[in-house]
């Protein structure tokens, strides 16, 4: 061999040496206790589910170990920085989930990230993160009262600072050996579940141009479709049925031919833009988002719309709230969208990211009033 080629092979070498080392670290072996289905099986149609965000590292980048580590000079060059600890505190968790009892929320639709142990990939953790025990532990109470609990992890490249120095393998190997892992220990530990969603919302550059990010990564094309695809096929093969956000099909009308009708679609529609809920009417940028509800009906997909009280665009900049918009989601789903394909609601509330500590109580508050919205609208309907 010249010195050239060795050189080149010495270097390779390393590079491997390196890859192996952080993100396959010694893996402890954790045994996950064996668990029955849920208690609570809401029908078909009565679903009424409310998001609630385990972990928050799903809207920032995250220097991780191969782009030099965690320091602080790496961290401070974010906007949104990526929390080194679980923020939920047990005392806020019990207040928030108390508050939905008694509303007609049957469901919770959590979304994990670096909330939950995962036994195939521990390095994911960080301080607070639950083990598998005090999930089930957690997923038991919920039931009884009256919950079935629904796992959520995002695999949209704009929300997938959780998954640490995966974040930056998107497509490779290594990724999809951890998104497959990490689908099995969930399903495991959530007891077989009937759904699991996916996420796979704002996957755009657009969502990764400003401070928050300094690694952009998109998926787009046959590469998106690739990756969706595979993901989709796990969580069917572990007997889950996937569901994830709808946006794709916003710009892509192959959308409504390609992707699986067994995928439950969720469109969000918030009004942002203060255009109303009428299509014939809104001719603000949410028309596009307000008529896919009719294109996935047509093309005969089942559905859960998802609302929220989080005012964006236009509403924050007049000061307008949005305090209405799950109310008329709500009624603009019963009376727009088929019998056959409704299978229920949802409403996120959209506040546990932003939990600093000068403001954290004020976010908490948006959540509980955002709780009691959703109960308004389930006994209006």
């Amino acid at each position: 061999m010249d010195r050239r080629n060795f050189l080149g092979q010495s270097a390779l070498s390393l590079a491997a040496l390196s890859l192996g080392t952080s993100c396959t670290r010694e893996k402890k072996t954790v045994r996950i206790p064996q668990v029955g289905p849920q208690a609570i099986s809401p029908d078909f149609g009565k679903i009424r589910a409310l998001l609630l965000h385990l972990g928050s590292n799903m809207w920032c980048d995250f220097p991780t170990e191969l782009m030099g580590g965690l320091c602080e000079e790496s961290r401070e060059l974010l906007e949104v920085k990526p929390e080194t600890h679980l923020v939920w505190t047990d005392e806020e968790w019990q207040r928030v989930t108390e508050r939905a009892t008694g509303k007609g929320i049957n469901m919770i639709v959590l979304d994990l990230g670096e909330g939950l142990l995962y036994p195939s990939h521990p390095e994911l953790a960080v301080p607070g993160t639950w083990s598998v025990e005090r999930m089930q532990s957690e997923i038991q109470r919920l039931n009884a009262m009256g919950f079935e609990v629904i796992p959520k992890l995002n695999f949209s490249t704009t929300h997938n600072g959780w998954m640490g120095d995966y974040r930056h393998m998107v497509s490779s190997k290594p990724y999809y050996r951890m998104c497959e892992d990490i689908i099995r220990d969930v399903v495991e530990i959530f007891g077989h579940p009937r759904y699991f969603h996916i996420g796979f919302d704002e996957e755009r550059a657009s969502f990764q141009e400003s401070e928050r990010f300094h690694y952009i990564c998109v998926r787009k094309g046959e590469y998106w479709w690739k990756d969706f695809l595979h993901i989709v096929g796990e969580v069917e093969k572990a007997g889950a049925r996937p569901w994830m956000w709808s946006d794709y099909a916003w710009t892509s009308e192959e959308f409504f031919e390609r992707c699986p009708k067994s995928v439950v679609q969720q469109n969000w529609f918030y009004d942002s833009a203060a255009g109303g809920f009428d299509l014939a009417t809104n001719d603000t940028h949410d028309h596009v988002r307000l008529e896919t509800f009719y294109k996935l009906d047509q093309a005969g997909f089942d559905q859960v719309p998802c609302g929220t009280n989080w005012p964006g665009g236009k509403r924050r900049r007049e000061g307008l709230g949005a305090d209405d918009v799950i109310g008329r989601l709500t009624q603009f789903s019963l009376a727009n969208i088929s019998k056959e394909h409704l299978m229920g609601l949802m409403m996120g509330t959209w506040e546990i990211y932003c939990w600093d500590v000068a403001g954290r109580d004020e976010y908490l508050q948006k959540i509980l009033h955002g709780i009691d919205l959703f109960g308004e609208a389930i006994a209006a309907e």
